[in-house]
This record gives C-alpha cells, sequence and structure tokens, in this order.
C-alpha cells in the first residue's frame, strides 16, 4: 500500500510501466485533486496515461480516497493542491508516498515521511527482474522525452545505482 502523487502516475503511465505498481504495492491511494489532474484533466487532453490511470481505478488497485483536513504548514512549501493532499492522506493512512518534485519532498519529510519517487520504482522494478538494465536504461529514455524533470545530478546517480544491481546479478 503506498499514496501516489499525480507525477508518477502520470509518467509512469506515459512509458507504459503503471503497473509495476500493482505489483510492487497492491494498493495506490490518491486523493481526489489527483485524481482531477490524473483522469479528469488528462483525459480532456486524450492522454493515455490518465486512460490508463483510469482503467487501474475501475480494477481497483489505485483508489480515490479523501484525505480530510489538511496541515496548515504544508502551504507554506509553495507545493499544489495534489501534492497538500497527498502527503496528508499519506500521514493519515500511516504509508510511504510517491513524490518526485524536490519541495513537495522537502514538505513530505518535514512532517516525518519518507517519499520515494518514479525513479525508486524503476530501481525497485530492475532489481526484482521485472526490468533489464537496459528496460531500465529504455524507461529513463522515454522518462525524459516525455517531459520528465530529470536533474543531470539524478539522471547520473540512477545508472550508478542501476549499474551495482545489474553488478550483484553478475548479468
Amino acid at each position: 500500500m503506498i499514496v501516489s502523487n499525480s507525477t508518477p502516475l502520470i509518467y509512469l503511465g506515459k512509458i507504459n510501466k503503471l503497473f509495476l505498481l500493482k505489483k510492487f504495492f497492491s494498493k495506490v491511494f490518491i486523493p481526489q485533486a489527483v485524481f482531477e489532474e490524473v483522469v479528469v484533466v488528462g483525459k480532456k487532453g486524450n492522454h493515455v496515461d490518465a486512460m490508463l490511470a483510469e482503467e487501474a481505478i475501475n480494477e481497483g488497485w489505485i483508489l480515490v480516497k479523501e484525505c480530510g483536513a489538511y496541515l496548515p504548514q504544508l502551504k507554506e512549501f509553495g507545493i499544489d493542491k495534489g501534492e497538500i493532499e497527498a502527503i496528508t492522506l499519506s500521514l493519515k493512512l500511516n504509508t510511504h508516498i510517491l513524490l518526485d518534485q524536490t519541495h513537495a519532498r522537502i514538505a513530505a519529510q518535514a512532517v516525518g515521511l519518507k517519499p520515494h519517487g518514479t525513479l525508486f520504482v524503476l530501481l525497485k522494478a530492475l532489481k526484482k527482474n521485472l526490468l533489464s538494465f537496459d528496460d531500465f536504461i529504455d524507461s529513463l529514455e522515454q522518462l525524459i522525452r516525455s517531459g520528465f524533470r530529470l536533474d543531470q545530478e539524478v539522471y547520473l546517480e540512477a545508472i550508478k545505482k542501476a549499474r551495482a544491481i545489474k553488478g550483484k546479478k553478475g548479468i
């Protein structure tokens, strides 16, 4: 079980890897604001990732859940409504959270959460043999081509971690 913000859902959908979330977490909770951003707005733009997320909701492994009252101090971090609701929901459910934006990750850490992101999911897939090393590299490239913002330092660190995983497997 995990809570997700919009970006991991959108970009894993864009590279056709949304199914990895089901494999690793079985249930993915999203707040209403994330549903609106990913599915409602995404479908208006006819985005494939929106259709995949909606399909996962219909299948019952992505669940839209009310987050309740959020911590007022979260607004001080300049994060959007979806990020605020996702952090609040993660606290309420006492579970891990998927966030990619730096400021949202800082906000999550400030309230005691340990955020993970899209790259964490792909590295976990490599570790669990759901992706080969080449598939991992291709996925990174697809993410970047689809608009995923990835700092060069973070990109290089992801490659380093992937090589370490590859080395442990003796590939």
